[in-house]
């Protein structure tokens, strides 16, 4: 019998809004990343971190696969490009509620690129389709590579299959000690949350572009001296134009109270403190075609 512990990374890929932060999250057992039904929510390369009998699994969450419209789009790609080159399992994810369509099989095609990883197929949002839905889904998916490992069907609102998905992977990973201690669910910097955390709310009922417009910078974290069991966060939610943040503040400044509440809410579940939130609505010119603005923003 092998009691040799496997570890290793795991990526989800696909089209925007396939479900990738979703499902990151649910294997976790935590929300690591954001998650919104606009594309594109994702943009940087997130680590969560699942604990297995057997051994670890680091789930890296990525930015949808997209046509990039801006420089950000660009280097949105250019990051999924290089966690597909370093990961050793490599889940394709397409949901069970549309039909395989051109993009996706653009994305399934280009794994070509990555000899080194293993590849896994995964119809997501079982939930949410029928029976035939779900059989039509498997075999389209099925029949787009030859070198599945395996084509897993599975609900991340249910939690259907996960287990199983966890299993695959991890008899997938090299063998080898945890790469992360076991007490930790990410990597991610507490100001990053902080700012995903923020950016969630902002997102939520928000219309045509102006998701892709906006980015979130924390700019202190700071104990109260007075009242120590009080958080002081101060950030800056940044937009391309005055009309957009016309409608992030809102009517009498009605909107950006109440994305200020919400984030506070999720804010204080990650530090475990009480917050004072104090937002600030930034206009950087066109931003997300500004190299220097990028950089600025982490980008």
């Amino acid at each position: 019998m092998n009691d040799a512990t496997r570890s290793g990374f795991v990526t989800f890929v696909g089209r925007p809004n396939v479900g990738k932060s979703t499902l990151m999250n649910a294997m976790v057992g935590e929300k690591v990343a954001i998650t919104s039904e606009k594309p594109q929510t994702t943009r940087r390369a997130i680590r969560g971190i699942l604990n297995r009998s057997g051994g670890q699994l680091v789930v890296v969450d990525t930015p949808g696969v997209h046509r990039p419209r801006t420089l950000l789009g660009q280097r949105l790609n250019d990051l999924v490009e290089t966690v597909l080159g370093d990961v050793d399992v490599i889940a394709f994810c397409v949901p069970a509620t549309e039909k395989v369509g051109p993009g996706d099989r653009r994305i399934a095609q280009s794994l070509d690129g990555y000899s080194r990883a293993k590849k896994v197929a995964l119809v997501t949002k079982t939930d949410a389709a029928s029976r035939d839905e779900i059989m039509e889904r498997l075999m389209e998916v099925d029949a787009l590579r030859e070198d599945w490992a395996a084509v897993i069907p599975l609900s991340s609102v249910t939690g259907d299959q996960l287990e199983v998905l966890s299993d695959e992977l991890l008899a997938l990973m090299p063998e080898g000690p945890a790469l992360y201690p076991d007490d930790i669910v990410t990597d991610e910097l507490i100001e990053d949350r902080i700012a995903e955390a923020i950016r969630e709310a902002a997102l939520d009922g928000v219309r045509d572009e102006l998701p892709h417009s906006i980015a979130v910078q924390v700019k202190e974290i700071a104990e109260r001296e007075d009242k120590p069991e009080l958080m002081d966060v101060f950030a800056d939610i940044v937009v391309e134009r005055d009309s957009q943040k016309a409608i992030i503040i809102g009517h009498k400044g009605s909107r950006l109270r109440d994305v200020g509440a919400r984030a506070r809410a999720d804010i204080e579940g990650l530090i475990g403190t009480r917050v004072f939130l104090s937002l600030h609505v930034r206009v950087a010119k066109e931003w997300q075609r500004d190299p220097k603005q990028l950089g600025r923003l982490g980008f």
